[in-house]
């Protein structure tokens, strides 16, 4: 089983990307709550370089009240990161599979939900 949704975005800037990315979660009804600069982080804390890498913590908020209706400690693993990472070729996009993470819960509904939001980030992904 793959845990994540997986895109490479040849011969583009860091920068465009994650515009990009940014601009086809919110046509799919996605916003981003949290963003990660995971490189600034390691610079900061470790004093260590390494290549353009950002998380976004991405919602869709349709989906989480109707996840969280249904379990309420969901939210623990909320919102959905989506990650951008420079690679030699581009960007690679990477996007959390829900119905993988959400496989720590027994709640049948709630894994149909997850279901929905994996085929909405199989779309954007697609999209990009």
């Amino acid at each position: 089983m793959s845990y994540t949704i997986n895109r490479i975005i040849k011969n583009v800037d860091f920068e465009e990307a994650d515009k990009k990315v940014r601009e086809v979660l919110g046509d799919h009804g996605f916003g981003v709550l949290t963003e990660i600069d995971v490189k600034a982080t390691m610079k900061k804390k470790l004093d260590k370089d390494m290549s353009a890498y950002r998380i976004l913590g991405a919602c869709n908020p349709t989906m989480a009240w109707e996840a969280i209706g249904l379990e309420p400690r969901v939210g623990a693993m909320l919102p959905c990161n989506v990650i951008l990472r420079e690679v030699p070729d581009g960007v690679e996009v990477s996007a959390i599979d829900p119905v993988a993470s959400m496989t720590a819960i027994e709640n049948d509904e709630l894994k149909q939900v997850a279901g929905k939001v994996r085929d909405m980030l199989s779309e954007v992904v697609r999209a990009i």
